[in-house]
């Protein structure tokens, strides 16, 4: 990426939002993340596939959320803009419908305006706030949201990049703790049940970088939706979830792809 970094950045390390666009073939990302990038391509050839397998969910999941009657979204760890975005689906569908989106990243920031751009009868918010800081998201969400009705919570590719220890399982309980009944939990994540080696090797050369790699059995994963009701077919590897909702990502039969994905609704 040319010109100066957005304040706030710091471009010493890479950061998984923009690793994440790089494996996108996106411009929004710079050496390190790059670098890093290379790393992991080195390790599993798939990865950029499995960046597009991701995104290729959370428009599905979307999609079935907006054809099921959800009108709000919050969608956390939003990345870098790549089009269609979350409102974009679900406004395709619904167009009152209405998205909060919330990132750290301050590149994502700088790219706000894109995320903005709403039907004339949906609306589309924006906040700058850290997934460990849910206080923070929950009050700027209400400004946007009404907490009366149900809301689908989106944590697509983030759960992986918060540990245990960081309280992972607590956030989610808490931001769901504020939506209401009919409300909805979509989340993706990245697993070593499939690939155990090359997942030892990704998470130390992450550790070493500084980026938390937490990469989470089937069970453990479950364990996220502990008192929701799963919407079928359950959790899934992620592009087997409703794939009659999307198109294939090209690539994505060429092995198991290491990810679940799952979509469930708070009783």
């Amino acid at each position: 990426m040319t010109g100066q970094p957005p304040t706030g950045m710091d471009t010493g390390k890479p950061h998984p939002a923009r690793m994440y666009d790089w494996y996108l073939g996106g411009k929004d990302n710079y050496p390190v993340d790059e670098e890093m990038g290379r790393q992991m391509l080195a390790l599993d050839p798939r990865v950029p596939v499995m960046a597009r397998v991701n995104r290729a969910f959370m428009h599905r999941a979307t999609r079935w959320l907006a054809q099921n009657g959800v009108r709000q979204f919050l969608d956390i760890g939003t990345g870098i803009p790549t089009e269609p975005n979350l409102h974009q689906i679900a406004q395709a569908v619904a167009p009152d419908a209405r998205v909060v989106y919330c990132d750290n990243d301050p590149i994502v920031l700088a790219h706000a305006a894109a995320l903005l751009r709403s039907s004339d009868a949906g609306a589309t918010e924006y906040l700058q706030a850290d997934a460990r800081d849910p206080e923070a998201i929950l009050d700027g969400a209400r400004k946007v949201l009404d907490f009366g009705r149900p809301v689908a919570l989106s944590l697509v590719a983030l759960l992986h990049f918060v540990s245990d220890a960081d309280g992972a399982h607590a956030l989610v309980g808490r931001l769901l703790s504020e939506l209401p009944s009919g409300s909805y939990l979509m989340v993706t994540h990245a697993t070593a049940d499939f690939t155990p080696e090359e997942s030892v090797a990704a998470i130390e050369k992450l550790k070493a970088a500084g980026v938390t790699l937490a990469l989470r059995s089937r069970a453990e994963f479950t364990r996220f939706f502990d008192g929701l009701d799963l919407v079928e077919p359950g959790v899934a590897v992620v592009h087997e979830w409703h794939p009659e909702l999307g198109e294939p990502v090209p690539g994505q039969e060429d092995g198991v792809i290491p990810g679940y994905g799952a979509v469930a609704r708070k009783p």
